[in-house]
């Protein structure tokens, strides 16, 4: 079993930076692919970025290629979403995942989720 605590959401000004942290328990982190989604409201949860389990392999949603980069540190179990030039739309809540089977693009083929942590953009 995994569980996961996400962490360094905050309130910050368009074209401003955040850093999310997603700090895992259990044995099977550093072989799981880890994901980040995010849900706004009103609106569907809907994939961020994944990362294979030796951080050789990233995947990112065309809305944050080149802003975002998603890192781990498997010494540590965390798993990391560094968002540079954020915009009002990227405001929402974030989780992280632990992925089981299935596309990475997907939610339902993540089995392991955080409670999330809010980021908000102001214009």
């Amino acid at each position: 079993q995994v569980q996961l605590v996400e962490s360094g959401g905050g309130l910050v000004q368009a074209g401003g930076s955040l850093r999310l942290s997603c700090a895992a328990s259990g044995r099977t982190f550093s072989r799981s692919v880890m994901g980040w989604f995010r849900q706004a409201p009103g609106k569907e949860r809907e994939f961020v970025a994944a990362i294979s389990w030796s951080g050789g392999s990233t995947y990112y949603a065309d809305s944050v290629k080149g802003r975002f980069t998603i890192s781990r540190d498997n010494a540590k179990n965390t798993v990391y979403l560094q968002m540079n030039s954020l915009k009002p739309e990227d405001t929402a809540v974030y989780y992280c995942a632990a992925h089981s089977r299935g596309s990475y693009y997907h939610g339902g083929a993540y089995n392991y989720w955080g409670t999330g942590t809010q980021v908000t953009v102001s214009s």
